[in-house]
């Protein structure tokens, strides 16, 4: 693929992430806002009583100063919420858009928009589904602050497992289909990568800190599925969009004469890859 056909995508990739990230941002605000406040209520409400005890234990005490908040809940809410998402969707919409670049011609014969779709799927199921199965999110302020990096940097280890394997697979599938056949060797590829992943997630270790016993199950549900609601909704919204102006930048002729890109001489998908 020419250099200027993937400096195209990229762009693109990246304005499909912006989008994706303003749908994601929406859901976030409307769903997930919620019960983040009812998590930190909750927290707070527990830390009350026993801040009042030691309070009353100890009249000649001099009183503790609040810690001011650098950045307040509603702002936190708003307008760091939304920066989190945009910046997320733009960074990983740069890198998927990479990714389809690399895949498309070489992952079955898919046009732009299956292959980006395909490629969304694939992000979102090894780079958060898989990770999120182990790790489950948790709401914010809870849990035991002293494990925080731990529980952070387990997460990452889980990530950093899937997309490694996910490699594994689909170069071990490629290898297997001359002599299984498409089909089977996907089964055979796919199948070994559930197996690997179930035994990563059986000998690493549990997060048992990470949500305490008595936090009310229903708000921990529905703050994991708000989570896992505004993952699927900003990858899907990705594979979409991006699909739509990956066809357009990878059909002969449009946008040639503005970016300068060679033109492919056929409309097939393998000969733009070439």
């Amino acid at each position: 693929m020419h250099a200027s056909t993937v400096r195209i995508l990229l762009v693109r990739g990246m304005v499909a992430g912006v989008l994706a990230g303003l749908l994601a941002f929406a859901l976030a605000y409307f769903a997930g806002e919620p019960s983040v406040r009812d998590s930190i209520a909750q927290e707070e409400s527990r830390s009350a009583p026993a801040h009042q005890h030691g309070a009353a234990g100890d009249s000649a005490a001099p009183e503790e100063e609040e810690e001011e908040e650098l950045v307040s809940r509603p702002v936190q809410s708003t307008f760091g919420l939304a920066t989190g998402v945009l910046v997320y969707g733009v960074a990983l919409g740069g890198i998927a858009s990479l990714v389809f670049a690399v895949s498309l011609g070489r992952i079955g014969r898919f046009g732009p928009r299956a292959s980006a779709a395909l490629v969304a799927g694939a992000a979102f199921t090894t780079v958060y589904l898989v990770p999120f199965l182990k790790y489950p999110a948790a709401p914010p302020a809870v849990g035991n602050p002293d494990t925080i990096g731990r529980r952070t940097t387990l997460f990452f280890l889980m990530i950093l497992l899937s997309v490694l394997l996910a490699v594994v697979a689909v170069i071990a599938g490629r290898r297997l289909a001359p002599r299984l056949g498409n089909w089977n060797a996907s089964l055979v590829a796919g199948g070994g990568y559930v197996a690997v992943v179930a035994l990563a997630c059986l000998v690493l270790p549990a997060n048992s800190d990470a949500v305490p016993a008595s936090f009310p199950a229903a708000l921990l549900w529905e703050f994991r599925l708000a989570s896992l609601g505004v993952q699927a909704l900003l990858w899907t919204a990705f594979g979409l969009i991006f699909g739509a102006l990956a066809e357009r930048a990878l059909r002969p002729g449009v946008d040639s004469a503005a970016s300068g890109a060679v033109p492919a001489a056929a409309g097939t998908v393998g000969e733009v890859t070439r």
